[in-house]
């Protein structure tokens, strides 16, 4: 077998084309096959069907380039969960724009790797502008803002504590009962003391609490707060809460990875007022920002706050190189090799503007109060609440919990539709997150239907259709 062709340099782009080709087939064929949401048939049949495609694994003999991508990704996309179909709508798991998913082409077959200048010359500037701009999206009024690009949520609001520990010392957080799992996972990875956790008795933080705890506990204290919670898409009451953390000195770190975006949009930004207030704010692009994941942002009202991260590796940031101009990179994340995760997020940004990008989310929005308005209207169906942003939570009236689980693993193992659930109330619901621009009053009305069916089947007692 000859050497294989590489994708970079002046070559690459012709040994890529006909790969792309097979692959934009393949995907293709397989979403064609599974012709809906997920694959039909469970673990039981996706399992063994993926298995066939990928044996042997390590052959002896190699296929050959059109062969192996061919049967794998067609195989792949087959036994896909598809987040650009309407009915997949279980997680804060985005259908990527198809400018950002080719922005990312560009990066692989670039391959800049984010550790050091000599790696990524122009991949190192460009995300020095896009961090420095997202920044001052969040902190328009502060002189010097900047950001870190993280793998997601959960990198970032460990980096948060991170950088809170080191400006005071073993911070006690404070969140609440709505707050993100990773806040807990991240004071144990910290060595810090295991979070306060206080009521959230409406799906946000109790100000009467929080108030309470900031009084009776010994400092340093760090509140995090919660824009868009996981469950009901719900943001804690932020400037009240900045105002508790500035009269008991307390620091604030503000878990926007899902509310965060709403920035982008003059119709809803209001409800993420008090962002700015932040010492440390959390952002995820792959959620409400249609990027291929992983697309994270840290963000800090000053540049100066990153300073912790500042580390010497000789090989990769001479001090000599540093001191000559070259960039040190190393303090721009804990992690070592990197993607250039922020071409993806330029481009989209450059491509859609303000504007295009608030189109998206005020008609994803839109949408979701659409559903909301259609169960609403639906006396077989129990509305949770309306939605703060995309996500909504309902359930077939006088269901049981087990009804509704039952109703769910039923959807997904048909392939019919991907919901999430919740339990909140002290109930379990169904959770729709709607992210998909695309999605039609028809399709809400496909998505409630699938449910009613199931429900009218499990309630008589009958075989569901």
């Amino acid at each position: 077998m000859p050497t294989p062709p590489l994708a970079g340099s002046t070559t690459g782009p012709a040994a890529l084309r006909p790969l792309i080709d097979t692959v934009l087939t393949a995907l293709h064929d397989g979403a064609h096959r599974r012709d809906g949401p997920l694959p039909a048939g469970g673990p039981d049949a996706v399992t063994p069907r993926m298995r066939t495609a990928t044996h042997p694994v390590i052959p002896d003999h190699g296929t050959g380039p059109h062969d192996a991508l061919r049967t794998l990704v067609s195989a792949l996309a087959e036994g896909a969960a598809d987040p650009a179909d309407p009915l997949c709508a279980a997680h804060l798991h985005t259908p990527p724009l198809a400018l950002a998913a080719a922005a990312d082409l560009a990066a692989c077959a670039l391959n800049p790797s984010m550790d050091s200048w000599d790696q990524a010359p122009a991949a190192s500037a460009l995300e020095a502008d896009i961090t420095a701009a997202l920044a001052t999206e969040i902190y328009p009024h502060q002189p010097s803002p900047d950001a870190l690009v993280t793998t997601g949520g959960t990198e970032a609001n460990q980096l948060a504590l991170l950088l809170a520990r080191e400006r005071n010392g073993p911070v006690q957080t404070i969140c609440a009962a709505n707050a993100h799992h990773s806040i807990t996972r991240a004071a144990w990875l910290l060595g810090l003391p295991a979070p306060l956790v206080i009521p959230a008795p409406t799906g946000v933080m109790d100000l009467a609490a929080l108030d309470e705890a900031l009084t009776e506990l010994h400092r340093p204290l760090l509140v995090t707060a919660t824009a868009g919670t996981t469950d009901t898409g719900q943001i804690d009451p932020l400037a009240d809460i900045a105002d508790l953390c500035t009269t008991h000195g307390a620091e604030l770190h503000i878990d926007a990875a899902y509310g965060g975006p709403l920035l982008f949009s003059p119709t809803h930004r209001g409800k993420v007022h008090g962002l700015d207030r932040a010492h440390s704010v959390t952002l995820d692009l792959h959620k409400l920002g249609w990027q291929p994941a992983s697309a994270g942002i840290l963000a800090t009202p000053d540049r100066t706050h990153l300073d912790a991260l500042h580390h010497r590796a000789s090989y990769l940031s001479a001090d000599d190189d540093t001191e000559a101009g070259l960039p040190d990179l190393l303090g721009r994340s804990l992690r070592t090799t990197r993607r250039p995760d922020a071409l993806k997020i330029a481009v989209t940004l450059k491509a859609l503007g303000r504007t295009g990008l608030a189109d998206l989310i005020d008609h994803t929005v839109a949408t979701a109060h659409h559903l909301a308005d259609l169960i609403a209207k639906t006396p077989t169906l129990d509305l949770y609440d309306r939605p703060t942003i995309s996500t909504v939570l309902f359930r077939p009236t006088d269901a049981d919990d087990n009804t509704v689980a039952t109703i769910r693993r039923t959807l997904l193992i048909r392939g019919h539709a991907v919901l999430g659930r919740a339990h909140t109330n002290n109930r379990l619901w169904l959770k729709a997150t709607l992210l998909n621009p695309h999605t039609t009053p028809d399709d809400l009305n496909t998505l409630l239907d699938l449910v009613n069916h199931l429900a009218h089947d499990l309630t008589e007692g009958s075989t569901p259709r």
